[in-house]
C-alpha cells in the first residue's frame, strides 16, 4: 500500500529509482502562480496593442517606435512562452523530453538578451534625441534602426548559442532525475554572463540617462530663464519645477524597474544555501515576468498616441479603410 502511495507520487511510476516526485505546492506557491497566469495574460496583452498600434498606423512608424516595437515583440514572447512554461514546470513533472527542455531554455535565453539589448538601444535614441536634437535626423534613421534591431536579434540568438552550447551537445546531462528541467551554470560562465547581460548593459543605460537628465534639467533653466524675460517670473520658476520632476520620475521609472526586476535573477548566481536558492529563483522568475508586463506600461503608456491607438483598436476603427493614415497626434 505505502508503495503503490509512493509511486503515484512520481512522475514517471516505472522508473522507481530515477523518477522525480510531483511538485507539491505549498498555498503561497500556488497563488503565486495563478498571478503569474494573470500577468502572462496581460503582458500579450499589453504588448500586442504595441505591436499593432506601431504597425498599423504609418505615422508611428518612426525609429523611436520602432524600438518600442521591437521590445514588445520581446516581451510577447515572454508571456507566451516563459512565464506559461514556468508555471508548467512548478505545477507538474516536466513530461516533454530533454530536447524541449533545451529549446525552452534557448528561446527563453534568447527573450532575455534581446530584451536588454533593446532596451539599451532605446536609450542610444533618447540619448541623440534630447543630447543632440539638430542630428538626430540624420544620425537616427528608420533604415539604421531596422539594421541594429536585426544586429540585436542576431547577437541574440549567436549568445544563446554560446551559453547554451554544453546543453546543445548534451541535452538533460545536469538532471538529477526523469521529470525536471534544468539549467545548471558553472561560475565562469555566469559571472561572464552577468558582466555581459546585465553589468555592461546597466552600466551604459545608467549612464546615457544620466546624461539625459543633466541635459534635461538645463533645458528646463534656459526655459525658465526665456519665460522670466517674457512674463512672471514667479510662473517660469513653477514650470520649471514641474519639467524637473518630470523628467526626474520618468527616467527614475525607466532605470529603477529594471534594475529591481533583473537584480534578483543575477543576484541568484551568488547564493549557495539550497533553500535560499529555491526561494529567490521563484521571486527572480516573478519579478522577470513583471517586468515584461511593465514594459509596455512604461515606454509606450505615458505617451498620448498609444492611449489615442487603443481608443480605436478597442472600437475596431482599425478595419476602416484608410485608418492606416489617421493623425495620432
Amino acid at each position: 500500500m505505502v508503495e503503490a502511495q509512493d509511486r503515484a507520487e512520481l512522475c514517471f511510476p516505472q522508473l522507481l529509482n530515477t523518477s522525480c516526485m510531483k511538485p507539491n505546492l505549498r498555498q503561497s506557491e500556488s497563488i503565486l502562480l495563478h498571478v503569474l497566469v494573470f500577468i502572462s495574460v496581460l503582458t500579450v496583452a499589453l504588448n500586442l496593442l504595441v505591436i499593432i498600434s506601431v504597425s498599423h498606423f504609418r505615422q508611428l512608424h518612426t525609429p523611436t517606435n520602432l524600438l518600442l516595437l521591437s521590445l514588445a515583440v520581446s516581451d510577447v514572447f515572454a508571456g507566451l512562452v516563459v512565464t506559461p512554461v514556468e508555471v508548467v514546470r512548478h505545477t507538474t513533472c516536466w513530461l516533454i523530453g530533454d530536447l524541449m527542455c533545451f529549446l525552452y531554455n534557448y528561446v527563453s535565453c534568447i527573450i532575455d538578451v534581446a530584451s536588454v539589448v533593446n532596451l539599451v538601444l532605446i536609450s542610444v535614441d533618447r540619448y541623440v534625441a534630447i543630447c543632440c536634437p539638430l542630428h538626430y535626423s540624420t544620425r537616427i534613421t528608420v533604415t539604421r534602426v531596422k539594421i541594429c534591431l536585426g544586429l540585436c536579434w542576431l547577437y541574440s540568438v549567436f549568445y544563446s548559442s554560446l551559453f547554451l552550447k554544453y546543453d546543445l551537445t548534451q541535452p538533460g546531462r545536469f538532471k538529477s532525475c526523469y521529470g525536471e528541467c534544468v539549467i545548471v551554470v558553472d561560475y565562469i560562465s555566469g559571472a561572464v554572463d552577468i558582466i555581459l547581460t546585465f553589468v555592461i548593459p546597466i552600466t551604459v543605460i545608467i549612464g546615457l540617462y544620466m546624461r539625459v537628465f543633466v541635459v534635461a534639467v538645463s533645458q528646463a533653466r534656459a526655459m525658465r530663464s526665456h519665460i522670466a524675460a517674457v512674463t512672471l517670473k514667479h510662473s517660469g520658476t513653477v514650470m520649471t519645477k514641474k519639467s524637473e520632476l518630470k523628467a526626474a520620475g520618468t527616467l527614475g521609472v525607466v532605470v529603477a524597474v529594471f534594475l529591481i526586476c533583473f537584480c534578483p535573477y543575477h543576484c541568484l548566481f551568488y547564493v549557495k544555501d539550497a533553500p535560499a536558492s529555491a526561494l529567490l529563483a521563484e521571486f527572480a522568475i516573478f519579478m522577470m515576468c513583471v517586468n515584461s508586463c511593465l514594459n509596455p506600461v512604461i515606454y509606450a503608456l505615458f505617451y498620448p498616441w498609444f492611449r489615442k491607438a487603443i481608443r480605436l483598436i478597442a472600437s475596431l476603427q482599425v478595419l476602416r479603410p484608410g485608418s492606416r493614415d489617421t493623425n495620432m497626434t
